[in-house]
């Protein structure tokens, strides 16, 4: 007798049907490579990383960071905006806070040449329990 060491029993496989081959579907030939929106995109990621690192050596100024967490808590989101407008960077930066944490998003800015926005950077930080 058979020992089969499995507790299902063992079916045969399905066949395979002949006429699934004549109605297979047919794979198309990718277009050929075109690297130069993942270039643009590559670039203008890297200035986001370049206002990015402003940003956070900014922040790592305790009374600059004693200003923002201070208009932060009383909810004056306007005074939050100026204060990150007035580091002077170059793309705009949307600022979100809850007590526990701060988000700043960074993203490209659209242009007639180039209408859409290719990046986005998110810093998430910690500043609260």
């Amino acid at each position: 007798m058979y020992y089969n060491p499995f507790p299902y029993p063992i079916y045969p496989t399905t066949p395979v049907n002949p006429i699934y081959w004549l109605n297979a579907p047919i794979y198309r030939a990718y277009p050929p490579v075109n690297i130069s929106i993942l270039e643009s995109s590559v670039k203008k990621f890297h200035l986001l990383m370049t206002q990015g690192s402003l940003l956070l050596d900014r922040l790592g100024d305790k009374n600059f960071a004693y200003k923002i967490m201070t208009a932060a808590q009383q909810g004056n989101q306007e005074e939050v905006d100026q204060l990150i407008r007035s580091i002077g960077l170059q793309i705009p930066v949307t600022t979100n806070y809850t007590p526990t944490g701060v988000n700043f998003i960074l993203s490209t800015q659209t242009s007639q040449n180039d209408p859409t926005n290719c990046c986005t950077l998110t810093i998430n930080l910690k500043w609260g329990r």
